[in-house]
């Protein structure tokens, strides 16, 4: 049975694939988006530019601006809503902290708002960043996460509590994602993987911090978006069972990463590799909002949904580097 769906955040790094992965397989996708400049957005452009199906379809809009949502939705039919759109960045919320307001709870809300009125399914973007300067791993949906070490963090808790209290009121069907270090052909620029492999292959030295002792739960794209498709496929049952995340309504939520925590030296040894090119390394200390190490239990979505990462940095890091030198001619 094929869906429509309503993507946020369609010209973002996972929108994009998620919108291929669903076209490829007979669905239909509505797909919304600003273009803001965090940053480039002719990548942007380029990931809308391979969406080429006749059932793709696409609107310019700030979710976040309720008159300008209502207008795009206007006679618009979809059966379920992937919520990606968001101010994406740690660091940068330190320094810009009414675009995360803006964006990841006014946004959030009205996407909430949508799927009450038009009574469809959600899934949508958590974060990693949720589980702030917890020590014990791996971490479990099942953790406290009420102390955040960064704005956009703090943003990401607040939009699962909003989650929570829109299943429970009206028994809307909603799935959050905690999503690891998502990395892999398309990627953002701003996240270290793309810098050091730019850096890397100019000769510019590459900022490592905490002295080079930190860890990450590295998810490639398609691990991703893999994820993402099981849980619009299977919505959670309202059935006042205690689910991933401890909600009795119709809300739960999964971490989705490839529960490995790399080195990351290891990371930029597998980058020089594939790049067959020494790393000019800058140790500098932690910085703030950053944390050592993360680590994803993956028990919940494996066991609920049959969720299992295939790809490892050594298959993924020389895949995202033999893309990134293509598209940028590098």
């Amino acid at each position: 049975m094929t869906m429509r769906v309503l993507i946020t955040g369609v010209a973002g790094f996972i929108g994009a694939a998620l919108a291929r992965v669903l076209l490829d397989r007979g669905d239909t996708v509505l797909g919304i988006d600003n273009l803001n400049d965090y940053y480039d957005p002719r990548l942007k452009r380029d990931r809308l530019a391979m969406l080429t199906s006749d059932g793709f379809v696409f609107a310019q809009v700030d979710f976040s601006d309720r008159n300008a949502l209502d207008a795009a939705m206007a006679g618009q039919h979809f059966d379920s809503i992937v919520h990606l759109g968001a101010q994406a960045g740690v660091r940068y919320s330190i320094d810009n902290p009414r675009a995360y307001v803006q964006s990841n709870l006014v946004g959030h809300l009205e996407l909430l708002e949508l799927a009450r009125t038009r009574k469809v399914t959600m899934v949508y973007a958590s974060s990693s960043s949720v589980y702030g300067g917890n020590t014990e791993l791996p971490f479990r949906v099942e953790d406290r996460v009420d102390r955040p070490v960064s704005l956009y963090a703090a943003t990401k808790k607040a939009d699962e509590l909003m989650s929570e209290t829109y299943a429970h009121l009206y028994r809307i069907p909603l799935t959050g994602l905690r999503f690891f270090t998502v990395y892999g052909p398309w990627g953002r620029p701003d996240m270290a993987m793309w810098i050091f492999t730019e850096k890397i292959l100019r000769g510019l030295p590459i900022a490592v911090f905490n002295n080079g002792e930190m860890r990450r739960d590295f998810t490639y794209i398609d691990d991703i978006v893999a994820g993402v498709v099981a849980c619009i496929d299977t919505p959670p049952q309202d059935d006042y069972c205690v689910k991933p995340g401890g909600s009795v309504a119709p809300h739960r939520i999964f971490n989705v990463g490839n529960h490995r925590s790399e080195d990351l030296m290891r990371m930029i040894s597998l980058i020089e590799g594939a790049c067959d090119k020494k790393a000019v390394i800058d140790f500098q200390p932690m910085q703030d909002g950053d944390v050592p190490e993360t680590f994803a239990d993956i028990a919940a979505i494996g066991g609920d949904l049959g969720y299992a990462p295939t790809t490892s940095i050594d298959v993924g890091i020389p895949a995202f580097t033999a893309w990134f030198r293509d598209y940028l001619k590098v």
